[in-house]
């Protein structure tokens, strides 16, 4: 055997082996991206569900904008009445 082919021979099991490796590489890799996505797709549905409370309570105060001044209104003139009724 001549000396390029046992180089050759050798380059060619050195890139046999790299190559393994980054296929193993790449399978650990995508696992990894895997369990990355399944996590923020958790994280995700928390979210949406955050924000649907979060919305209950932004349609709760804008019903207490508009209706506050009624309840303030109608809670002074029940005062002045009871006020009036005790002079």
């Amino acid at each position: 055997m001549s000396e390029i082919e046992g180089s050759f021979g050798f380059l060619t099991e050195q890139v046999k082996s790299v190559h393994k490796d980054l296929l193993t590489f790449q399978e650990k890799t995508e696992q990894r991206f895997d369990e990355v996505d399944q996590r923020f797709d958790k994280v995700d549905g928390r979210l949406d569900k955050i924000d649907g409370r979060l919305d209950r309570v932004e349609t709760g105060l804008r019903g207490l904008r508009t209706d506050m001044p009624k309840i303030v209104g109608e809670t002074m003139r029940e005062v002045l009445r009871e006020q009036r009724g005790k002079s």
